[in-house]
């Protein structure tokens, strides 16, 4: 499975571009971070404590992760549009570590905020997040491929049975109605499988 990767150079060119939902406390901590990404460009604004859903129309989430604070469900909302999210954390513990695992981010981010690596970390976070879109897009094409061929599968047994003719003739009798219907094989063949299921079942 081959994914289209983002070269470093236009990673780093839309940055200035991205919209970025910071969710901190109002601190000396979370005014760095707001600072340092500002100054790389990107439009940025704080919350807390975290939203329970994903802010639409956020490019970048960044959460600090606190035991004190329960980390939001946010997996109903994770899509290939869903946004980069990294998480923020002062201390490792095993607790922490399972509240940043249940986040599924796709990059982490020592507190307290400093100017160097904060760049980096964005960058890479969002190459790791376009990648796993990417994947995830050719995922369902290749599950949708599937379920085409199953369903052409299914309306050639239906119609061998139907109409008394052979695998090759049944093809030729969906792939005819497809034509005519302006439509694709597989778009036919589920047609016919969810009319017989209404007829028969």
């Amino acid at each position: 499975m081959v994914v289209q990767k983002n070269t470093t150079s236009e990673l780093l060119r839309s940055l200035r571009t991205l919209s970025v939902a910071a969710f901190h406390p109002a601190d000396e901590d979370g005014e760095e971070l707001l600072l340092q990404l500002r100054r790389i460009g990107c439009h940025a604004q704080a919350f807390w404590p975290p939203a329970p859903r994903l802010p639409e129309g956020a490019d970048v989430v960044f959460i600090a992760v606190r035991p004190d604070t329960a980390v939001p469900n946010w997996s109903e909302d994770r899509d290939a549009r869903a946004p980069t999210i990294i998480a923020i954390v002062n201390y490792e513990n095993p607790t922490i570590v399972d509240m940043v695992v249940k986040l599924e981010v796709h990059g982490i981010v020592a507190s307290p905020i400093r100017p160097f690596g904060l760049l980096s970390a964005l960058v890479v976070a969002r190459q790791i997040r376009n990648s796993r879109a990417a994947m995830t897009r050719q995922v369902q094409r290749l599950e949708s491929k599937l379920a085409g061929v199953r369903h052409v599968a299914e309306a050639k047994a239906i119609l061998m049975r139907a109409r008394n003719v052979s695998e090759p003739d049944a093809y030729q009798i969906i792939r005819d109605q497809a034509m005519a219907k302006r439509t694709t094989v597989e778009h036919m063949a589920y047609a016919i499988v969810s009319a017989n299921d209404i007829l028969f079942r």
